[in-house]
């Protein structure tokens, strides 16, 4: 027998893996996102084939990312969207449709998605949608993220009060990045400091602006003009 008291073995810390559900009304399209998000690593908490099944699903199965297509029966993806996000703020809604119409994408972007991708996208950019929409990014096929930047600048109606007074200087910083569609990952490499704070920073801007997203924050940095701003 040793002295002392025993040593217990150090658990290892165990990441646990994103939980995402999937929501399509094409039983193969929907079996294949299963399956690559399954062998990527992803635990696939609940699949549905229409907007009743994904919004009865939810509560229970309580997914970080949601992947889900806009044409689906009952409920279309903009309405299952906009009621997700009601009983849950802190999920992220990923678009997957086979249409990358402006109505379409404006209509999802509005109801709360931060993520929009064409069906046509490879599966390595599905995956990596899921982990950066995880984290708080807001990510869009190529070309579409310059659509709804246009159409948010074409819907600001001249000068609004402004509340900047209210953010620090870089709080402002990092806003005027957001802007610019830079992912956070991006901010934290350009301003030398840690993920973990660049999204810190940005929870206290959406707090002192009183907004639930960064899509929201996104479209009031654009609105005030801070894409335009010099760095």
């Amino acid at each position: 027998m040793s002295d002392g008291v025993a040593q217990q073995p150090v658990e290892p810390q165990v990441e646990q893996p994103l939980r995402v559900m999937v929501v399509d009304d094409h039983p193969m399209w929907r079996d294949a996102v299963e399956r690559d998000l399954a062998a990527a690593g992803f635990d696939v908490v609940a699949v549905a084939a229409d907007g009743h099944q994904a919004l009865a699903r939810f509560p229970a199965a309580r997914p970080q990312v949601v992947v889900l297509d806009l044409q689906i029966p009952g409920p279309n993806g903009v309405e299952v969207t906009a009621q997700v996000l009601q009983h849950d703020p802190s999920a992220r809604v990923l678009i997957l449709s086979a249409s990358g119409e402006q109505a379409d994408v404006l209509e999802a972007v509005k109801a709360g998605a931060t993520g929009y991708l064409v069906k046509s996208a490879s599966r390595e950019e599905l995956l990596d949608a899921v982990r950066r929409v995880a984290a708080g990014d807001t990510v869009f096929t190529p070309g579409l993220a310059g659509l709804v930047l246009g159409e948010f600048r074409r819907m600001a109606d001249g000068p609004v009060d402004d509340p900047r007074d209210e953010l620090t200087d870089r709080e402002t910083e990092i806003l005027k990045m957001v802007a610019k569609g830079m992912s956070y990952k991006q901010i934290a490499e350009r301003l030398v400091i840690s993920h973990r704070t660049v999204q810190n920073h940005v929870q206290n801007t959406l707090r002192k602006l009183q907004m639930n997203n960064r899509v929201q924050l996104t479209r009031w940095a654009i609105e005030h003009g801070l894409d335009d701003d010099d760095e």
